[in-house]
């Protein structure tokens, strides 16, 4: 199973590619998802709360294939066998006055 956290994945190895960017809108390298994952972190929503990979402007249009790709690399396994990252509607700050402008005077 992927989700496993006692699998024996072997130990990280630094790679000569591991400072590419692979997702650019949060800045997130190929060796800063392959050290998350050594560290037990098995799951694109692990890696994505963890780093911020795919939470950025684009919303993982670019980097959720080669993030994915990357973890199933080192988890030894298929891509189509890792669950894809929960899916979460952009969030930003919002002023309280606004939303009680919207509710109308509290009494």
């Amino acid at each position: 199973m992927v989700n496993d956290r006692n699998r024996d994945i072997g130990e990280y190895i630094e790679a000569e590619d591991d400072d590419m960017i692979i997702c650019r809108c949060e800045e997130v390298t190929k060796g800063e998802i392959r050290r998350a994952v050594h560290a037990g972190m098995y799951t694109l929503t692990d890696i994505r709360r963890f780093l911020r990979t795919g939470m950025g402007l684009c919303q993982g249009q670019t980097c959720a294939k080669l993030v994915k790709g990357i973890v199933a690399r080192e988890l030894g396994v298929s891509p189509s066998e890792l669950e894809p990252a929960t899916a979460r509607a952009p969030m930003r700050p919002i002023e309280m006055k606004v939303m009680a402008d919207d509710l109308g005077e509290v009494e």
